[in-house]
């Protein structure tokens, strides 16, 4: 029998063990993003917090059986996929279009929030892990922040719960401000140019950035979304910097005695893929494709990260919590309105 004919049994046999170790609980995660989905779709409800809320009432999937093991690798390996493959969306154009004053200003909005937020935990009397994942979620990109920020982090003992809690929350603060800062844009009569870039700068999550913007007109809506965007391209520098300041933590902050990579794998996918794309690269047909599959994949992330939660460790993180998350999402709000009357 010669080599090939021996590795080619080796190799089905170690597909055919992933799939019957994987299979069930990635099944019922696809399952919930679809019906979240489908929600999302037919009656305008977000499709993240439909994932999380279905997830959640599913809990007792992600507590024993063939489940778990599936779920676990939705909850980690797939959600880190979707992140990478954000990349795709951004490009060097981009910043281009915007212009620096812009671009400085969401900078400084975005740097300033989660300095806020490490003052205003300590404050309330909640932990720095805590502080980082909300204020970058509503820093940067809401639930796909959150998720890249929550991979880096040292583990402590609410880590998933702190999780949960983040993407709830920040999905409906981007439904609230989807509804209720169109309205005060037209209150504090901003133009087209200052209502996008106050809407694109301040909502965490970008299909409520498109929802918000385009109620209001067509440019207000392109220019949000190219703002968000810019937000978004903005995660992989700050995720790396986390990355880079847990690893020279060492010690205990560390799992099995081992410091993390320098640059995780997904960062360092984020970054190729955004860097082909600015370069013209990616065909338009791979991007859209790409767009699409990193959606999804973070949606069944987000089904299994519901799916591995109660809804009782939610109720335990306290009300400062909740506090401290709305207040960094007024503070954001704040500071991009102050920048926005000088650049006027």
């Amino acid at each position: 029998m010669s080599v090939d004919q021996d590795i080619q049994p080796a190799r089905s046999w170690r597909i055919a063990d992933w799939a019957a170790r994987y299979f069930p609980g990635l099944l019922v995660c696809a399952t919930v993003a679809v019906a979240a989905q489908f929600l999302s779709d037919h009656h305008g409800a977000p499709a993240m917090l439909m994932a999380l809320l279905l997830g959640i009432a599913l809990q007792f999937l992600g507590e024993q059986g063939k489940c778990v093991a599936g779920i676990d690798y939705a909850a980690k390996k797939v959600l880190r996929l979707g992140v990478a493959l954000l990349g795709v969306r951004i490009s060097v154009d981009l910043l281009v279009g915007l212009g620096p004053r812009v671009i400085a200003l969401l900078v400084l909005a975005m740097a300033g929030t989660m300095l806020f937020g490490l003052v205003a935990a300590r404050l309330l009397g909640r932990g720095w892990r805590l502080a980082i994942l909300t204020g970058g979620s509503v820093a940067i990109c809401g639930a796909s922040a959150a998720i890249a920020i929550a991979a880096v982090l040292p583990k402590g003992p609410h880590s998933e719960r702190n999780l949960l809690f983040t993407v709830l929350a920040v999905t409906v603060l981007s439904t609230i401000a989807m509804i209720a800062y169109p309205v005060a844009v037209q209150i504090l009569a901003l133009d087209d140019r200052a209502a996008g870039i106050f809407l694109g700068g301040t909502i965490h999550d970008v299909a409520q950035v498109v929802g918000a913007g385009f109620s209001v007109s067509d440019r207000v809506g392109e220019t949000a979304t190219l703002v968000k965007l810019i937000r978004v391209a903005m995660l992989a520098p700050i995720v790396l910097v986390l990355s880079l300041a847990v690893s020279r933590m060492g010690g205990d902050e560390t799992q099995a005695g081992r410091r993390p990579p320098l640059i995780p794998g997904f960062v360092l996918g984020f970054l190729v893929l955004a860097a082909l794309n600015s370069f013209g690269l990616v065909p338009k047909p791979v991007a859209t494709a790409a767009a699409d599959a990193s959606r999804w994949a973070l949606l069944l992330g987000i089904a299994a990260v519901g799916l591995k939660s109660a809804l009782k460790s939610i109720l335990e993180v306290g009300r400062q919590a909740v506090i401290l998350i709305v207040a960094e999402t007024l503070f954001l709000a704040a500071v991009i309105l102050i920048g926005l009357h000088v650049l006027a």
